[in-house]
């Protein structure tokens, strides 16, 4: 069978979305920021000078160690700048609270599972080891998915739009205590993975859409499907075999 190209498109653009909106939602760099913190000084933490070692300074000298601060759906993470020091732990405080984090939380997984599900549809309907694909459960398939592309954008639009104001009690604070003097946020790379993600399972599932449009026979157009051409008068009345006279 000749599975159509709509179709192809949507069962190859479906599960890449799928696998992205699914790495975006895992990983803990929905947002992200820095903050310089003196190691001498005022409401800073005093380190010793250590021979040999980046992080050691003079007596007496002031350094500032560079913190890279990343926030996901699920997950925090704290590094020092070009060190290999680095820790995470699950979100917690006012940051897991926020309600505008758990409709995030919400949507991303409904958006995962409604994916899921279309995509198992639109394999079903596909069936490319058989002659007529069914066309509707693969449409219903490719619903389902753009769907789930639907609230994965929702999800990722709130998150974006509230990036600097998630976790915060009040609207005008800044997130700054006496160890990180400013902590300056931004969108981050799971962003980006779930805003590709989530534009390919629009993309799969309108491609999916398109097969409850049924094809037309070329010689006959009242019957639906090419496949069944053969029932048709002027197909049947064709000779499979032309007989030639041989004379001696």
């Amino acid at each position: 069978m000749h599975t159509p190209a709509s179709m192809v498109m949507g069962i190859v653009f479906a599960p890449l979305g799928l696998v992205l909106v699914f790495t975006a939602a895992i990983t803990p760099q929905w947002r992200e920021g820095q903050a310089r913190l003196g190691t001498t000084g005022p409401g800073s933490l005093p380190r010793s000078g250590v021979k040999g070692q980046g992080l050691g300074v003079r007596s007496g000298s002031v350094e500032s160690l560079l913190l890279l601060r990343s926030d996901g759906l699920w997950e925090s993470c704290l590094q020092v700048a070009h060190s290999e020091l680095k820790q995470c732990w699950p979100v917690a405080g006012t940051y897991q609270r926020d309600h505008r984090v758990r409709l995030a939380q919400g949507l991303v997984l409904t958006s995962l599972f409604l994916c899921g599900t279309g995509i198992v549809l639109a394999c079903i309907g596909v069936r490319c080891w058989t002659d007529v694909p069914l066309r509707g459960v693969a449409a219903t398939g490719g619903l389902l998915v753009v769907v789930a592309g639907l609230l994965s954008l929702t999800a990722l639009g709130v998150y974006t739009h509230n990036l600097r104001r998630l976790g915060m009690e009040d609207p005008g604070q800044v997130m700054t205590t006496p160890r990180f003097p400013l902590l300056s946020l931004r969108p981050a790379g799971s962003l980006y993975f779930g805003w590709l993600g989530s534009c390919l399972q629009v993309l799969g599932g309108s491609a999916l859409l398109f097969s409850f449009k049924q094809p037309r026979c070329r010689t006959c157009p009242e019957v639906p499907d090419c496949l069944v051409c053969q029932s048709c008068p002027e197909t049947n009345n064709k000779p499979e075999t032309e007989v030639y006279e041989v004379s001696c």
